[in-house]
């Protein structure tokens, strides 16, 4: 099922973000409108609510496999035709590292997180990515 799209820049102000994977510029997106990645996510988590979805992300501790349905679900949502079998071959530019930043920016774009605020609790050992 892996068919590349690759599309403008990505616009911060619909929620998506932009990164290099498998050697092509890939735009993400988790919203509402974004091809229901947002109830896809609800459902592989066994969230109940978008509030839950949130809460699950906000300790910031994820494992590879969550990294793995998160960019998958960004990907389809972006306008990407792949599965999560096909995510998991795939290779995110900056390796597990760049994966886990996407990932990152992508639900902090989504949830509503600045990055100011992601750069203090960074600096603050609190709620980075863990894969």
């Amino acid at each position: 099922m892996r068919e590349p799209v690759t599309v403008g820049r990505a616009n911060r102000h619909r929620g998506e973000v932009e990164g290099v994977i498998d050697g092509e510029r890939r735009i993400l997106c988790l919203t509402l409108g974004a091809l229901g990645a947002l109830a896809e996510l609800e459902t592989a988590f066994g969230a109940d609510s978008l509030t839950d979805l949130a809460a699950r992300f906000a300790g910031g501790r994820l494992k590879s496999a969550d990294l793995t349905r998160i960019l998958a679900c960004g990907l389809r949502g972006g306008g990407n035709r792949v599965s999560d079998a096909d995510v998991a071959d795939m290779v995110v530019e900056g390796g597990v590292a760049g994966a886990a930043k996407l990932v990152g920016e992508l639900l902090a774009l989504t949830f509503g997180v600045s990055a100011d605020e992601r750069r203090v609790r960074d600096e603050q050992g609190e709620g980075g990515t863990s894969p």
